[in-house]
């Protein structure tokens, strides 16, 4: 397969998972300042409805290997492959983000499901790190956005290609 076609199957991907990606993110974003101060029950109550998102853990790894392997594919591309790199490691930001503040909230809640006696802080953890994640997965909507402007001016635009 010529170079030129592997990298346009690479943004594609990069596109189809970082999009799908960033939909659940912004979900979680717009629904902060309606959910962050609310009493303990109707936050459990509400918490109920993201039971099933852990597979969107698939998508997040596809985000992942699909924005590297697109990374790799452009290393001699200057900005291109620059602004794909910074679309791979805004997407590891906000995965490590899940790992270190959202996961333990939610290990330590039994996914919402028990009430410890710090859960305000846990709520308050688990909405912030939410809502850091979805500006990391837009920044790496932008720069996925970017590195394909920057590739197709470097001569790569023509429709034939």
């Amino acid at each position: 397969m010529m170079p030129i076609v592997r990298q346009k199957w690479a943004y594609f991907f990069a596109f189809l998972f970082v999009g799908l990606t960033l939909g659940p993110s912004l979900a979680h974003l717009l629904e902060f300042p309606n959910k962050i101060d609310l009493p303990e029950a109707a936050y459990f109550a509400v918490q109920a409805i993201y039971r099933g998102w852990a597979l969107l853990g698939i998508v997040v790894v596809g985000a992942l290997l699909s924005t590297l392997a697109l990374t790799l594919l452009l290393r001699r591309q200057g900005a291109a492959a620059r602004w794909a790199g910074v679309a791979f490691l805004s997407l590891a930001g906000a995965h490590a983000l899940f790992w270190i503040y959202t996961f333990p909230a939610n290990q330590a809640t039994a996914n919402w499901t028990t009430v410890p006696p710090d859960w305000e802080v846990l709520r308050t953890q688990w909405e912030y790190s939410h809502a850091a994640g979805a500006g990391l997965n837009l920044v790496a909507l932008i720069a996925l956005i970017l590195s394909v402007l920057a590739w197709g001016s470097a001569g790569r635009d023509d429709p034939r290609s």
